[in-house]
């Protein structure tokens, strides 16, 4: 019975999520002072480094490849932990990570919080980044 009703729970679960919409006008609502701020902090930064452009959008890219753009290439070290910025792939292939953290710091304070994930701080970054 109880196998039964995980099952029941599961596509319950499958249908809502095959209902659910990504919308570019996510952050309207829930922060609209989001993609603003973004967009403010990648022209800081290519205005200091014009290189930082391709490298964020570099960034980008390697977030997404493996497991989907979910910001675990801006994981740090931590223990045991190895993170991917100093995993050996990256390691000196990979630079733009303090831009996308003030970028993060920024979001977070006009925020009120942190509501704006990681991976869509970083893609929203890697779009301004080729848009400048």
């Amino acid at each position: 019975m109880a196998s039964v009703l995980t099952h029941a729970v599961a596509l319950v679960a499958l249908a809502a999520l095959a209902n659910a919409h990504l919308s570019p006008y996510f952050y309207d609502n829930v922060c609209p002072q989001a993609l603003p701020t973004i967009r403010n902090g990648v022209r800081a930064a290519l205005r200091r480094e014009a290189r930082l452009g391709p490298s964020i959008l570099r960034l980008s890219f390697h977030d997404c490849f493996v497991n989907g753009c979910d910001g675990s290439v801006l994981l740090d070290d931590n223990g045991s932990f190895v993170g991917e910025k100093t995993a050996f792939p990256n390691v000196n292939s990979l630079r733009g990570f303090e831009v996308i953290d003030d970028i993060k710091e920024a979001v977070n304070q006009v925020c009120n919080g942190n509501v704006v994930s990681c991976a869509d701080i970083l893609v929203a970054a890697a779009r301004d980044s080729v848009v400048e």
